[in-house]
């Protein structure tokens, strides 16, 4: 993803050694497509992508360290672009979130699922944190962290065991209402990874998103090739947004409006009515 071919050639950190060859991390890139299916008005649509999976413990030696430098580049993980306090390290963050709201601290790696910076840009409809146990043969818990636009909120849901029913907390589209109840299951990343989000209003569902990937070996190679595939990747999940969006509206969607806009303003400080 936007290093160059004499950078790729190089020997790298933690890896074989071996020009051009894979690292030897459980960090890797995943390939394939995400679907999306509404019920009302009926409309179905599936693009590819593709999406790093990065083990946080890995982050600072993956590609020679090159990954997280703060010089621009054409692709990078900048700590601020994910969840909470940037100044906080991303896996205690992680952790801390998943001790606080289910009582169990992950024991395991925290690994991110999640697009990149990319061209100076980056936008995750969701961001997934994956905390495995001791093993790694098991998911602890599934952290989904939302972002909205264009408002640029975000909502983190802990989900214990990477599976679990829970109320919509945060307005993301228009054309769905807050009277959601989401199920989520996702199956342990390994060869395939597959994330399923069901939509449900008043026990009927609305809306599928599933996730629908294949593991790709991490390498200077396969980053540039990924690159090359899908420029402006976070730019081009943006456009696919909005031009949906107009899509909705053209066939008669109902709508509904951001939560705090729904609401009446609030009279200013020390005034009295009446």
């Amino acid at each position: 993803m936007g290093f160059s071919r004499r950078w790729g050639q190089q020997r790298i950190a933690r890896g074989s050694g071996v020009r051009g060859q894979a690292l030897n991390t459980a960090s890797c890139l995943y390939e394939g497509s995400i679907l999306h299916l509404r019920r009302e008005p009926r409309r179905r649509f599936r693009h590819p992508l593709a999406l790093a999976y990065l083990d946080l413990a890995e982050l600072p030696s993956l590609l020679g360290g090159r990954l997280i430098r703060p010089s621009p580049g054409l692709v990078r993980f900048r700590r601020r672009d994910y969840l909470g306090d940037p100044s906080t390290e991303l896996d205690h963050t992680v952790r801390e979130l998943v001790e606080r709201q289910i009582g169990d601290r992950p024991r395991g790696p925290v690994r991110v699922l999640a697009q990149l910076r990319s061209f100076g840009h980056c936008f995750n409809p969701v961001s997934f944190y994956y905390c495995l146990d001791e093993t790694g043969g098991q998911i602890q818990a599934l952290v989904a962290e939302v972002t909205n636009t264009p408002w640029g909120e975000r909502h983190a849901y802990v989900i214990p065991e990477g599976a679990g029913r829970f109320e919509k907390a945060l307005h993301v589209s228009p054309f769905l209402a807050m009277d959601h109840t989401y199920v989520c299951r996702s199956t342990l990343p390994g060869s395939d990874l597959s994330v399923h989000i069901e939509n449900t209003r008043q026990g009927e569902r609305v809306f599928d998103a599933v996730l629908t990937l294949r593991r790709r070996e991490l390498s200077p190679a396969s980053m540039r090739r990924t690159t090359a595939r899908y420029p402006f990747a976070t730019l081009r999940v943006l456009s696919l947004i909005y031009m949906h969006a107009v899509g909705l509206r053209l066939a008669g969607a109902a709508t509904f409006p951001h939560p705090a806009r729904a609401q009446p303003a609030a009279p200013p400080h020390g005034h009295r009515s009446g």
